[in-house]
């Protein structure tokens, strides 16, 4: 039996520290369990965090071990080793996978109810690791795929078009990394065709193809913020709240969460950043948005691109 105002976050630098005061302040949760291999880290955090709860609403925070999860809703995991400078996402495979498999055994040990969040990188790597190592249901194994380059792009897009992001909608799916690719087909603002939209509006001359060097800063965005403070996690952060919304309130809301591809798009055996319908039960549907033929090709190769890293990572068998 769980608790659905309980999350726990595993792993306490950067990214985990910054997820955890964005969950703390969404108000979702009554009670966050902060773990982390340096234990004394993860109880300097959750003291900071609990400094501030005077200004939000009551909620229990501090750190804690794997026994803590035994009742967690979600459990968000962070850690792993850090993207380093010129360093790709894939890169870190290796480091990871074995970082993962001490992680998944403990999780397993206590909890087999809670919903599993990757956002470690490579995260369409990992989430299909967690899924196998786990021996979860696919539907409650979820990586934070590429909700965060979405929104990345619907920024971009917005600010070049002058209209509100929020009404901008499209995706980029795939792999959250260089392999990802925008879906420009059924791009719109509120209803209007992308395309259209660049004919009436005088902001982009109607040229559409000015729009793709939007997607490569979105691509290589990591890159440079890394290259300039270091790490990202303020945006990553608020893409993990996201989807722990979805999640908590039961939104069934759509998302392009890294999941388990079975059959869509004549994929199968590889997890990728793909719209989902989220919601308490982890990803209800994985919905086959229409795509072009380049789309498609693109979207195949981001397939077998994350399955030979797969298959380079090792076998992994179900604890």
């Amino acid at each position: 039996m769980f608790n659905i105002q309980k999350c726990a976050v595993i792993g306490c630098g950067f990214v985990g520290s910054t997820t955890a005061f964005s969950l703390m302040q969404s108000g979702l949760f009554s009670e966050i369990v902060l773990l982390d291999v340096n234990h004394k880290k993860a109880a300097g955090e959750a003291m900071d965090l609990t400094h501030g709860l005077p200004f939000l609403s009551p909620m229990q925070i501090y750190a804690g071990d794997y026994s803590d999860l035994r009742d967690a809703a979600l459990i968000v995991i962070t850690a792993g080793a850090g993207q380093k400078p010129g360093e790709t996402r894939t890169d870190l495979v290796h480091r990871n996978v074995e970082i993962f498999r001490s992680i998944i055994s403990q999780i397993v040990r206590y909890t087999r109810d809670a919903i599993l969040l990757v956002v470690t990188n490579p995260v369409d790597v990992l989430t299909y690791v967690t899924l196998k190592l786990s021996g979860y249901p696919e539907s409650r194994v979820i990586g934070s795929g590429t909700v965060l380059d979405t929104a990345r792009l619907k920024h971009l897009v917005g600010r070049h078009l002058g209209v509100d992001s929020r009404n901008v909608h499209t995706f980029i799916i795939g792999e959250h990394g260089d392999s990802e690719l925008p879906v420009w087909s059924s791009a719109n603002v509120s209803g209007i065709d992308l395309n259209h939209f660049c004919d009436i509006c005088a902001t982009c001359g109607g040229q559409m193809n000015e729009l793709q060097p939007l997607f490569n800063d979105v691509r290589d965005s990591a890159y440079h913020i890394i290259e300039a403070k270091g790490a990202t996690y303020y945006a990553i952060a608020l893409a993990v709240t996201r989807i722990a919304a979805s999640i908590v309130r039961d939104e069934n809301s759509v998302l392009p969460v890294s999941t388990l591809v079975d059959g869509h798009y004549g994929l199968s055996d590889v997890c990728l950043g793909l719209p989902a319908i989220v919601g308490q039960g982890g990803v209800r549907e994985v919905l086959e948005i229409p795509l072009n033929d380049e789309e498609s090709a693109n979207l195949q190769a981001s397939a077998e691109k994350m399955k030979k890293i797969i298959a380079e990572a090792g076998v992994f068998e179900a604890v």
